[in-house]
């Protein structure tokens, strides 16, 4: 029960995702605008959230996957799940970061400019589809820092030439 409880989907559904990153912007622009640190720590609970368990614990990701997404006339398009959660791991950082800085150090303007960088690059995923996330990862996996057993799926996209990575599959 616990391993399922503290497991992340793979594949993922890149539609879920986007709309999740969408979510995201908005509590992070809520956050900022209303200056007020609950805000903060709640954006930062669903990334560790979703990072741990992907949406089973993240009430944003319950409400994505199982209203929003199904609801939508988008048809599915699966994406392997370790860069995604790699990318929620860096939005876990972020976020948490703008957390203690202000709820502990009452620093909301530092931890606005923080969740300013977070809401960018999560519009960059929902608006976009560019998961910024997705390109480090996909980074360290050519650099040998990530191991390809970490994601056989993304070995073939990753490792690949250029050339080869860009056509179909």
């Amino acid at each position: 029960m616990v391993d399922s409880l503290f497991s992340f989907p793979n594949p993922v559904n890149e539609v879920s995702a986007r709309l999740v990153a969408a979510g995201v912007v908005l509590i992070a622009l809520a956050a900022i605008i209303f200056a007020q640190p609950w805000i903060f720590i709640v954006l930062a609970y669903g990334f560790l959230a979703r990072v741990l368990t992907g949406p089973t614990l993240s009430p944003l990701g319950q409400f994505v996957t199982r209203v929003l997404t199904p609801a939508l006339p988008f048809d599915e398009k699966l994406v392997p799940g370790p860069p995604k959660r790699f990318a929620q791991g860096i939005g876990a950082v972020f976020s948490i970061t703008a957390a203690v800085l202000a709820a502990g150090f009452d620093q909301i303007g530092a931890a606005s400019i923080v969740l300013a960088v977070l809401a960018a690059f999560a519009t960059l995923e929902s608006a976009f589809g560019i998961c910024v996330g997705c390109k480090v990862f996909a980074l360290l996996m050519r650099a040998g820092v990530i191991p390809a057993e970490i994601c056989e799926s993304c070995e073939n996209i990753v490792l690949a030439p250029a050339a080869t990575a860009t056509g179909s599959r």
